[in-house]
């Protein structure tokens, strides 16, 4: 399963990348606005950046909701760099944009997805990616892993190359039932995948191994 960084935050993105388990970003409106990225030109700017730090896929989300609009801005995001995917929304413009960049050998990731059905539009289409919203589902009291098992059983079926995305990942056990089911990618913030080096035992025995070796080398009196 590949691991992406949900953020645009520069310094997490290249944390990620230093621990080598980092094989994309994918970044929105609301996490360039957390880092206080603004205007057209430093969002772009920001996006190439990212590209720079990674050199693999980038998710850059299109701001625009009309087909025209979402036409335009995805074509000027994807002239960036080679590894941008462009981010749609899954609305009716946005499957019919997910088709026009289709056609053209774009890359796509179809976000904001919360049924088996709207992945399935997304895939026909040609999505790259689809990105199902795990956390988001739990929110509503909705089995969020239910619904990327769906997912996963579908484009199995039929043979769907597009990639699923399981975003909205919050917490180390999201991870883990991802890869039990089979999604081909996970997206999370730098604390959920570094939450994954923890565990009590790993503490412990280390305590343990770093005690004995400073008991066994102790300096001998004379």
């Amino acid at each position: 399963m590949k691991f992406f960084i949900d953020t645009a935050n520069l310094a997490d993105i290249r944390e990620a990348q230093e621990m080598g388990v980092l094989d994309g970003v994918t970044t929105n409106p609301s996490l360039m606005a957390k880092e206080g990225i603004t205007g057209k030109d430093n969002v772009m700017r920001h996006y190439k950046q990212i590209c720079e730090i990674v050199g693999s896929d980038v998710s850059a989300e299109v701001i625009s909701i009309k087909y025209e609009e979402m036409i335009k801005e995805g074509d000027e995001l994807a002239e960036l760099d080679e590894n941008i995917v462009v981010k749609i929304p899954m609305t009716g413009d946005g499957v019919k944009a997910i088709k026009y960049f289709s056609e053209k050998g774009i890359r796509t990731n179809c976000t904001l997805i919360f049924s088996a059905g709207q992945a399935l539009l997304a895939a026909k289409a040609g999505a790259s990616f689809v990105s199902p919203f795990v956390g988001r589902l739990d929110d509503i009291s909705t089995d969020g892993m239910e619904l990327i098992e769906q997912i996963v059983t579908i484009f199995t079926n039929y043979g769907y190359t597009t990639e699923v995305l399981a975003a909205s990942v919050r917490h180390p056990m999201h991870v883990i039932k991802c890869a039990e089911i089979g999604a081909d990618v996970m997206t999370a913030p730098l604390s959920v995948i570094k939450a994954l080096l923890n565990h009590p035992l790993t503490d412990s025995g280390l305590a343990k191994f770093l005690a004995d070796h400073e008991k066994a080398n102790l300096p001998v009196k004379k």
